[in-house]
């Protein structure tokens, strides 16, 4: 049995930037309750990387919240539109990943996707099961619904059109990829970024033009990762994974500014918005709130116990200046060692806290390199490890070193 449609929509419209059309969307879920029959909702997920982080996971959480409503999720791997390369929001055309390695990541994503999803009743397809079908002729049909006009009111190509950047063919091809998805699966409602909101419009004009009542376009607002100012992004290191050790989200998530707790609040909490609005009242101070908000987000994707458990460990380092309690420990080996020492950018690779040698200077040079709580200045230091010793990078990473010569 499904709930009134002005119960729904307050369930759906939280965090949400747009609805096109909310008329439209009332309407459906009026007659999926008259009819008890629940709507289709489709999010597509292109796998262009391995990973997952909370930014990524905000639409998936709203189409879980469907989910609970009643509602059919829809889930699309975009194997094929993943190797078109989505171009919102780029200034330049995308590297074109290979089919096996979007594949690969789309394993991944699954994986992750599963600690959001009821997947056992999510309808999961690949839109390579019917791109890799269409004729010469259905291709030609398709690009012809939608006018290169059209294509430039999509605000990164007409800006990239302006001022004389490349636009390459196969990028005009992804939302018309996008849409003819919504009509093959015969969606009733889309979801995805602000970012997404043309090819979900352009999903509607799709769908008409293949003689289907048009879906309704919901857009949810891309998280600003820790830095506080770009979008959250791995490549920028300013995310918090999903997948992530609990210690090392709410570490993360406290070091988040304070003017975008509210944001992350609504997005990236399972709170209701009463507690929430009295957390960021004048009443309660900010650090106390924040930690609130650290300890939703790590219980929404482990547990209420590992997110208290996590704040004792914060506590415990950042309050009582103690070391962790489970320090991650690494093996010095005789053949790590030259006359009985080991270069500090090497040892910074062996405890995975920098990928190049680069990576470890600049965490030498910004300072944030300690061994047994002495600063490390000098990238060039070669140092004789002690077995026991501990290597301590920014305020939350550590190893404790285990020498076997």
């Amino acid at each position: 049995m499904f709930k009134d449609a002005k119960e729904q929509l307050e369930v759906i419209k939280r965090g949400i930037v747009e609805i096109v059309s909310e008329n439209e969307l009332i309407n459906k879920l009026e007659k999926s309750k008259k009819e008890n029959t629940p709507l289709r909702v489709k999010l597509g997920l292109d796998p262009t990387a391995p990973d997952i982080h909370i930014g990524n996971a905000i639409p998936i959480h709203k189409l879980r919240a469907f989910q609970d409503l009643g509602h059919k999720a829809v889930l699309i791997i975009g194997d094929y539109t993943a190797v078109v390369g989505d171009p919102s929001g780029v200034n330049k055309t995308r590297p074109q990943l290979s089919h096996e390695d979007v594949l690969k990541n789309a394993q991944t994503y699954l994986d992750q996707a599963g600690k959001i999803l009821d997947l056992e009743n999510t309808e999961l397809v690949y839109n390579g099961d019917w791109f890799k079908k269409l004729s010469f002729e259905e291709v030609i049909h398709l690009t012809s619904t939608i006018t290169v006009a059209r294509m430039l009111e999509r605000d990164d190509f007409s800006k990239r059109y302006s001022s004389g950047s490349p636009i390459s063919l196969h990028e005009f091809i992804y939302p018309l990829m996008q849409g003819y998805d919504s009509l093959v699966v015969k969606c009733d409602i889309e979801l995805g970024g602000t970012d997404q909101l043309f090819s979900l419009l352009i999903g509607r004009d799709i769908q008409r033009d293949g003689g289907m009542e048009p879906q309704v376009a919901i857009t949810t607002p891309l998280l600003e990762g820790l830095d506080g100012n770009k979008k959250m992004s791995k490549s920028l290191g300013n995310y918090i994974g999903i997948t992530e050790d609990p210690n090392e989200m709410f570490g993360k998530a406290m070091s988040l500014p304070d003017e975008l707790m509210k944001k992350y609040f609504e997005l990236a909490t399972d709170l209701p918005m009463d507690r929430i609005n009295g957390l960021l009242s004048s009443e309660t101070h900010p650090k106390k709130a924040k930690m609130e908000m650290a300890k939703a987000i790590v219980s929404r994707y482990h547990s209420d116990e590992d997110a208290e458990n996590a704040l004792v460990e914060f506590d415990k380092i950042f309050k009582d200046h103690k070391l962790p309690t489970d320090i991650p420990e690494v093996t010095i080996a005789s053949n790590d060692l030259k006359d009985g020492k080991i270069w500090i950018v090497e040892l910074l690779k062996k405890c995975e806290f920098a990928k190049t040698n680069g990576d470890a200077r600049r965490l030498i040079v910004q300072g944030g390199v300690k061994m047994d709580d002495n600063k490390i200045t000098d990238h060039a230091l070669a140092i004789e490890p002690e077995n026991g010793a501990i290597l301590k990078v920014g305020k939350r990473r550590f190893a404790k070193l285990s020498v076997k010569t």
